[in-house]
């Protein structure tokens, strides 16, 4: 237990460049006040001592504003940055050297017996606000984006981002410490579809056009259609004339 519980503070050191020293992080992080509670806890629990575990679970929550179940696994090196508001639920796992900030949610979504929460792999950075629900996967090294929902299992090395959780990049950031799971750009996937849209129709209309010089040159004769332009933009009340009507219900 001594060993787990080195290993915990060195996690602080690894990723919180203000941690100063050992004492100022014993007595003045939540995150590692309410570690050292659950790992008192989730022993009670497992020699079934339950109403003491859940005792000590409520105190620990009102302490330090982090609610985790005592039935939840924790690997060693596991560090909670700020903290309030973290909920980690009965059945969750946490592998080693994971991180959470504050916000996140670890979820579950079914009434049923078993495994109800989400298992995170090795080295899962989960930034802040973000939800992981349900009995899910979250592989090794993976990022989970800042206010993300994830309710789909993830594979080794992606980030996700946005709701629900989108997989935007597989293995592509560094073997450093991201803070928040922040990777590169982590551009909207949503925007990029739109962008890519967009750009396939402005390819389609200089198509269009060449078209439209290819028969005028075969069939200089006929006169074509002219193309009118679309002018994409929003008059203003003031530019309407006064005789002009408008429709029903307007006011």
């Amino acid at each position: 237990m001594g060993g787990r519980w080195r290993s915990d503070l060195d996690a602080v050191f690894a990723r919180d460049p203000a941690a100063r020293t050992r004492l100022e992080v014993l007595l003045t992080y939540p995150g590692v006040h309410a570690l050292f509670l659950h790992r008192i806890a989730h022993a009670l629990w497992r020699h079934r001592w339950r109403l003491s575990a859940r005792s000590l679970a409520a105190f620990s929550r009102f302490w330090t504003g982090i609610e985790i179940h005592p039935g939840a696994q924790i690997g060693k090196g596991f560090f909670i940055d700020h903290g309030m508001g973290v909920v980690i639920g009965e059945t969750a796992e946490i592998g080693d050297d994971c991180t959470l900030y504050h916000g996140v949610t670890l979820g579950g979504t079914s009434w049923t017996p078993g495994k109800r929460h989400p298992t995170l792999g090795r080295g899962v950075i989960v930034g802040a606000g973000a939800k992981v629900l349900g009995p899910v996967i979250i592989g090794d090294d993976a990022r989970i984006g800042s206010n993300a929902v994830v309710v789909k299992s993830v594979p080794e090395g992606a980030t996700v981002v946005g709701i629900p959780g989108r997989v935007i990049s597989k293995g592509e950031h560094t073997d450093n410490f991201e803070a928040y799971g922040l990777t590169g750009q982590m551009p909207d996937p949503v925007a990029r579809a739109v962008e890519c849209m967009l750009e396939h129709m402005h390819r389609q209309d200089a198509e269009i056009a060449q078209l439209r010089d290819g028969l005028q040159h075969l069939q200089p004769q006929e006169g074509m259609m002219p193309v009118e332009e679309i002018v994409c933009a929003i008059e203003d009340d003031d530019d309407v004339p006064e005789n002009k009507g408008t429709r029903a219900g307007n006011t």
